[in-house]
């Protein structure tokens, strides 16, 4: 079996959708993937992420949000982005760096009662999980070859 892949997800603030799909990739993809997230402008790890993704058995609480930096780029092989400001604003990646985009609503956007807005945590969380679970299954077809 060859080396891990390093992959990052990126979006703006680093607070929900790149902190869950960390959270996934270290748990469902831990003997392929090696996840790493940042953001654009890094808002610190909401608390709802933390408690929803507590809900599936994964842990976010000891995450940090990171900003992106080019030394971060130039060490991974693979980064999704999560929304379409990351996307955009994304620096230009090096030939070798494999790019997936997931134009994932952001929840902390969300509004209405507590009970409306963790619904919509939980509904961004499933959706993260599925692709992370899509991604980490093409990683083991192709480790098969």
């Amino acid at each position: 079996m060859s080396e891990k892949k390093r992959v990052l997800f990126l979006c703006t603030g680093n607070s929900c959708r790149s902190q869950m799909a960390e959270g996934f990739a270290r748990e469902l993809g831990a003997n392929l993937l090696e996840p790493l997230s940042a953001g654009l402008e890094p808002r610190g790890v909401d608390e709802r992420a933390v408690q929803v993704m507590a809900e599936d058995d994964v842990d976010i609480s000891d995450q940090a949000s990171t900003p992106l930096t080019e030394e971060l780029l130039g060490q991974v092989d693979m980064v999704i982005t999560l929304c379409g400001h990351a996307q955009e604003q994304c620096p230009a990646l090096p030939a070798t760096v494999t790019h997936y985009h997931w134009p994932l609503e952001d929840p902390a956007q969300a509004t209405g009662s507590e009970k409306e807005i963790l619904a919509t945590f939980r509904a961004s969380r499933d959706e993260i999980k599925d692709r992370v679970l899509t991604l980490g299954n093409e990683f083991r077809v192709i480790e098969e070859f």
